[in-house]
């Protein structure tokens, strides 16, 4: 589709990356946020990009590996066409191992070596042996990957979005309608957008999960992250650490925080000690849009020609979003369908 003026509402990780990638190939690109950029579940605070365990191996699996390992790249283009830094780094993660699953921890390590094809690895080590933000751990011991890396979403974005105007496309916030083009439109619109989805298409399609989350006060910006107990616990390079989150399906305001919230704070105070008495600077709450099939959704909107759907990151938005970006662009500007299995349209309905 030669010089197609490409159309994308929403400016998430998913819009801004697509766009990017469309730029990349020569594309018009004209990004349409009904807010701002970063309005939605994107602009959190967490930012951690952490692969699945490395075992019973399936195409989700291994998109996200492959996402994970080509992050860099990515990221590094960005920064350099857009003078931001997105606050990438791979430092790795900790995740304490309690005393019984040290057999089952030592079995992953094995599997890694072979499904992570030697460019990452996963290892039991003594918690003594690790530095920055330790977790307590009964066994004494810590899983340790090399895969997992941190991204900081607001600096992300705005990497994103000043690589795009940078390279010719257009970035437009609070407007409510796209300006009237003939080339595609893509809807990667958050949890709204799978809300209108499902009335258009007479089926619930997806629903939006709220998440908590906190930002301390904390310097320790060459430390892995760690994973304990359903938390993520991410330092970040400009002095803070990010906790997050919780997973509300029912909830009456999108964008307050509760109690939920300081249970989080008690949570990670007491798996990683090295938080006590770090002040909080922000809590923070957001809707993430989460796909009837829990993958990401991408594809053509069915019975709306020339409309596209790319959906549904929930918690690995931005994992995968710099890969799911080329196979987005595949389909809107050459028709190369590339869409892994479980990630499509279809797979929702």
């Amino acid at each position: 589709m030669a010089m197609a003026t490409v159309t994308i509402m929403g400016g998430g990780v998913f819009g801004l990356a697509l766009a990017w990638v469309c730029t990349q190939r020569g594309a018009r690109v004209q990004v349409v946020e009904r807010r701002h950029i970063g309005a939605g579940a994107s602009g959190g605070l967490v930012g951690a990009l952490a692969p699945h365990v490395p075992e019973n191996w399936n195409p989700k699996k291994a998109f996200q590996f492959d996402a994970l390992i080509m992050a860099e790249g990515f990221w590094a283009e960005v920064a350099a066409a857009s003078g931001q830094d997105p606050g990438y780094a791979r430092l790795g993660r900790l995740q304490p191992l309690p005393p019984e699953g040290t057999d089952l921890a030592r079995a992953r390590a094995t599997s890694a070596q072979a499904l992570w094809q030697g460019q990452a690895s996963w290892s039991v080590r003594p918690a003594a042996d690790v530095c920055g933000l330790v977790p307590h751990s009964a066994s004494g011991l810590v899983i340790h990957d090399t895969l997992s890396a941190r991204l900081h979403p607001r600096q992300a974005l705005r990497a994103l979005a000043g690589a795009v105007t940078a390279h010719g496309g257009t970035v437009i916030e609070r407007a409510e309608a796209a300006p009237r083009t003939a080339g595609p439109v893509i809807w990667a619109n958050g949890h709204e957008g799978l809300g209108d989805l499902s009335v258009a298409l007479g089926r619930r399609m997806g629903a939006g999960v709220k998440g908590q989350a906190l930002r301390l006060a904390l310097a320790a910006p060459h430390s892995p992250q760690v994973f304990a107990e359903g938390l993520h616990i991410v330092p970040h390079a400009d002095g803070t650490v990010a906790i997050g989150s919780t997973s509300e399906r029912e909830f009456d305001h999108p964008d307050t925080t509760d109690a939920q919230c300081d249970a989080l704070l008690d949570r990670a105070r007491a798996i990683c000690p090295a938080l006590a008495g770090a002040p909080v600077l922000e809590r923070w709450a957001g809707v993430r849009p989460r796909a009837r099939s829990r993958a990401p959704m991408l594809g053509e909107w069915p019975g709306r020609p020339g409309h596209f759907i790319f959906n549904g990151g929930f918690k690995i938005g931005f994992a995968v979003a710099p890969l799911l970006a080329q196979v987005m662009a595949d389909l809107v500007l050459d028709g190369a369908e590339r869409i892994p299995e479980g990630f499509r349209v279809a797979d929702n309905l």
